[in-house]
């Protein structure tokens, strides 16, 4: 009762009158509660730090990672033909290949939906722009469907690419609870250096179950694309973007940007100081991941890309911000050999691949993919970047146990 009583004088101190230990009792109860449900969230993503990798695609191009209702992991992987591996065990073996499109590009933007459970893969059908075909699976990963769509014109009058992004999501809180939302791109009349001023990234949506999709407004800087969203506790849409125009200032650092209407439109965008857009030594930067710990009020979000000075891609490394993408104070390497796009996802409460973060990368590029899987205490463990504080999560431990106990939370 030590931390009751705590609590019941500071309550009477400042209101300056008698507070009733009943009328008390259940706000401080509830609060107790909260701060635990909180904490045991976290606490599968700490503990003793882990990182382990393995080999996972020999040859090709192009990575998604996600992790299904039933918290089974998809590797999707794939410029010549696509093709996923599954885990059923949180990533510790994995099975073998199935074929998702025999010919075409790996789209990114994969999506899990987690309201039928049905798992999205986008293939276009060579280097965008090009055409698009949607497959489907209804059995957690193990067979797949072609299946037409149909993706609406921007305010521009433009369709969106899809080619490459990282993962999409199923917003899961407000008037847009439930939509698929996924990073897009305008890529123009075609590829090359020439159309990189009229490029733009942006995002698609969808309120039927992938069948059709409507197109985000552009995103706020021309010459971006290759982005990664997540969805924020509070509903916001945070989005981060590679830039592909050598002439934009800072065009080595990325860019980021909020939509309060999941997902239609983007504001108060700038450029992230705090972190590289590929390799530094060319100005031309590189395909990101973003995932965010599920947490209903926490907003711990883990990015991944290249960290060297060098002319080449190399060093893929890990960054976490503690505050919703405000501020990114840790990072820790997690390859320092040749490297490129890179894909994260976090695992689901309550299955196989709860409390650990998964990274899927190009291992030396055009020669195949590594898996790694790691926990937020490894993270933890690495650089300090000077951007921002580094919460202590050892009051998490001190916290959980102590105050069930207490309150009687636990029981």
């Amino acid at each position: 009762m030590m931390i009751y009583q705590t609590v019941l004088e500071s309550f009477q101190k400042v209101l300056m009158y008698p507070v009733r230990p009943t009328t008390l009792s259940l706000l401080f109860f509830l609060g107790l509660c909260a701060a635990s449900v909180a904490d045991e969230e976290l606490k599968p993503f700490l503990g003793a730090p882990i990182f382990e990798k393995q080999r996972l695609f020999n040859d090709q191009r192009y990575p998604n990672v996600v992790v299904t209702k039933r918290g089974t992991l998809i590797a999707v992987w794939g410029n010549s033909g696509v093709v996923v591996r599954r885990s059923v065990d949180g990533g510790r073996s994995w099975g073998k290949t199935v074929t998702v499109s025999g010919a075409g590009y790996h789209g990114g933007g994969t999506i899990v939906d987690n309201g039928s459970g049905d798992i999205l893969v986008f293939v276009e059908d060579r280097q965008p722009p090009a055409p698009l075909t949607l497959y489907r699976s209804k059995d957690d990963g193990k067979s797949w469907r072609a299946e037409k769509t149909v993706i609406g014109e921007d305010i521009n009058g433009n369709v969106p690419s899809m080619h490459m992004n990282e993962h999409g999501i199923t917003l899961t809180r407000g008037p847009h609870k439930g939509r698929l939302l996924r990073p897009s791109r305008f890529y123009a009349s075609k590829d090359g250096q020439e159309q990189w001023p009229q490029q733009y990234t942006n995002a698609v949506h969808s309120d039927d179950g992938g069948r059709t999709w409507k197109s985000s407004d552009p995103f706020p800087e021309k010459g971006t694309g290759e982005a990664a969203l997540v969805e924020l506790a509070d509903g916001r849409i945070y989005y981060n973007s590679r830039v592909h125009w050598p002439e934009r200032p800072q065009n080595r650092r990325r860019r980021e940007a909020w939509s309060l209407d999941g997902g239609q439109t983007w504001k108060k965008w700038k450029i992230v100081d705090a972190l590289p857009d590929g390799d530094q030594g060319r100005p031309y930067g590189c395909m990101a991941g973003l995932t965010r710990i599920p947490s209903r009020e926490q907003d711990i979000l883990i990015f991944s890309n290249l960290d060297t000075e060098a002319s080449h891609r190399e060093r893929v490394t890990v960054w976490a911000s503690f505050d919703g993408g405000k501020t990114w104070p840790v990072k820790r390497l997690a390859d320092a050999g040749r490297s490129g796009y890179s894909s994260l996802t976090a695992g689901r409460p309550g299955t196989p691949s709860a409390g650990r973060i998964y990274l899927h990368y190009e291992h030396d590029p055009f020669k195949g993919s590594h898996m790694a899987r790691f926990n937020l205490s490894w993270v933890l463990g690495g650089e300090l970047t000077g951007d921002g504080d580094l919460p202590d999560f050892k009051l998490i431990k001190e916290r959980t146990g102590a105050e069930d106990r207490e309150s009687g939370c636990g029981l």
